[in-house]
C-alpha cells in the first residue's frame, strides 16, 4: 500500500448485514482495517439516512460498497456532494438493464441512477471484466475485476462418495446422464423464465431415457416448472444449505449456465461459473462473452438469444439427445478446476492493491 498511516475505510454490502455479499466484501477486503455498516435488509429506506448520518460523524477516507441496491447508492452519492465522501463500488449487475428487464417502466430512472453511481465513484470491482469496462465508461475513475470463488469444495474421494449418497438418495443410476443447475428459481414474469426453466423445456423433446435432471434450489418458479415438468425424469431438490451444494454438484455429469445475450446477460459470469468448474463439470452455457473469453473444449455454447427462446431450448434439446455419457465425461476430465481469474487469494491481494492506490491518490499522493 502506498500510504503512511493506515487509512479509515467503511464497508457495508447493500444485500444487507450477514450476507453472502458481505461475506464476499470481507474476505475481499481482509488485508485491510475496515470498520463495517451493518446495512439492514428489511428495513432499506431507513438506511438512507443512516448511512449519511454515519458517514458525516465518522468521515471515512473511503466508503466500499458491495451492490447496487437505491437506497445505499444513493446515501453514498449525495455524501458525496454534502461531505466530499469517496467510494468505491463492487457489483456483478448492469442496474439500469436488470430493472428495466423486470419493470420496464422504471428502467430509465435506474439507467440515469447507474450512471450517476458511477460517475460520482472514485474506484469501481466488477465481478467481471465487462462491467468494470462498463462503469469506467460511465465515469468511474479507476476500476478492476475481482470474479469471486467458490465458497465450498471437495476432494476428489469425498467427491465420489457425495455422487454416490446423492444418486442413491434420489434413485438415480450410475448409468444415469444427469444434466443440472444451481440457483434462485425466482420467476421473472415479463419474459416467463426463471433458472432451470431450459432445462425443463428441453426435456419434453429429449427422446432418450437416460438423462435426468436435477434442479437444485427454491424460489417463485418451482411449482411452474414442476408443472412443466410432467412425468419427465426431472428431480426438484428445493433449497440446500449453502455448504452441500458441492455434494449435489457432484452427483452432475454436467451443468446448465443460462444467460441471456443482452445488456443483463452479456455482462455475468454468474458466481456458479467457479463452483461449477470446481466440481469439475462441463458447463453449457449461451453465445456470451464469458463463453469465448474463458475458452476450453468444456464449455458448450448454445446458440439463442435467450435460455427461453424456441432456438435455445430445441438447440439445448439436440445436444441433450445426441452427446453420449462417455463424451461427457471426457469432457469432464479436462476442466479446469481454478481458473486464475477465480483464485481468491490473488482476488484479495488486488483488491487491497486497488483500495491501498485509490488512498493514495486521495491523500494527494
Amino acid at each position: 500500500m502506498n500510504t503512511a498511516a493506515q487509512p479509515k475505510i467503511v464497508g457495508f454490502a447493500t444485500q444487507g448485514h450477514g450476507g453472502d455479499d458481505e461475506r464476499r466484501l470481507k474476505a475481499l477486503l481482509s488485508g485491510l482495517s475496515v470498520q463495517y455498516y451493518p446495512f439492514e435488509k428489511r428495513k432499506k429506506h431507513r438506511n438512507l439516512w443512516a448511512i449519511m448520518r454515519y458517514l458525516k460523524s465518522e468521515r471515512p477516507e473511503l466508503v466500499v460498497m458491495e451492490g447496487t441496491g437505491v437506497f445505499g447508492g444513493l446515501a453514498l452519492i449525495l455524501s458525496s456532494y454534502l461531505v466530499k465522501t469517496r467510494y468505491v463500488i463492487s457489483s456483478g449487475d448492469s442496474v439500469g438493464p436488470f430493472v428495466a428487464q423486470h419493470v420496464p417502466a422504471l428502467g430509465p430512472l435506474f439507467h440515469w441512477y447507474e450512471k450517476l453511481l458511477y460517475r460520482r465513484s472514485i474506484g469501481f470491482i466488477g465481478w467481471t471484466p465487462y462491467l468494470t469496462g462498463r462503469a469506467l465508461t460511465y465515469g468511474s475513475k479507476y476500476g478492476m475485476t475481482a470474479a469471486g470463488w467458490a465458497p465450498f469444495t471437495l476432494e476428489e474421494s469425498a467427491r465420489s462418495a457425495a455422487k454416490k449418497r446423492i444418486r442413491d438418495r434420489y434413485g438415480i443410476a450410475e448409468e444415469q446422464l444427469v444434466i443440472g443447475i444451481v440457483g434462485s428459481l425466482n420467476w421473472n414474469t415479463k419474459v416467463g423464465y426463471c433458472y432451470g426453466y431450459e432445462l425443463v423445456q428441453a426435456m419434453q423433446r429429449v427422446l432418450r431415457k437416460d438423462v435426468t435432471i436435477l434442479i437444485v434450489g427454491d424460489g417463485s418458479g418451482q411449482g411452474r416448472l414442476e408443472q412443466l415438468a410432467g412425468d419427465k425424469n426431472i428431480i426438484f431438490t428445493g433449497r440446500v444449505k449453502r455448504e452441500e451444494v458441492p455434494e449435489y454438484l457432484a452427483a452432475m455429469d454436467a451443468a446448465s449456465l443460462p444467460q441471456s445475450v443482452d445488456q443483463v446477460g452479456s455482462f455475468r459470469y454468474t458466481t456458479k461459473i467457479s463452483e461449477y468448474l470446481a466440481a469439475g463439470l462441463p458447463v453449457i452455457t449461451g453465445t456470451i462473452p464469458m463463453a469465448y473469453d474463458l475458452r476450453g473444449d468444456w464449455l458448450i455454447r448454445i446458440a439463442g438469444n435467450s435460455p427461453w427462446s424456441e432456438k435455445y431450448v430445441g438447440q439445448l434439446a439436440e445436444f441433450i439427445d445426441g452427446i453420449s455419457i462417455e463424451a461427457l465425461r471426457e469432457q469432464a476430465v479436462r476442466v479446469p478446476r481454478q481458473l486464475p481469474q477465480f483464485d481468491k487469494e490473488q482476488q484479495i491481494s488486488s483488491v487491497g492493491a486497488f483500495i491501498g492506490d485509490i488512498v493514495y491518490d486521495i491523500r494527494g499522493g
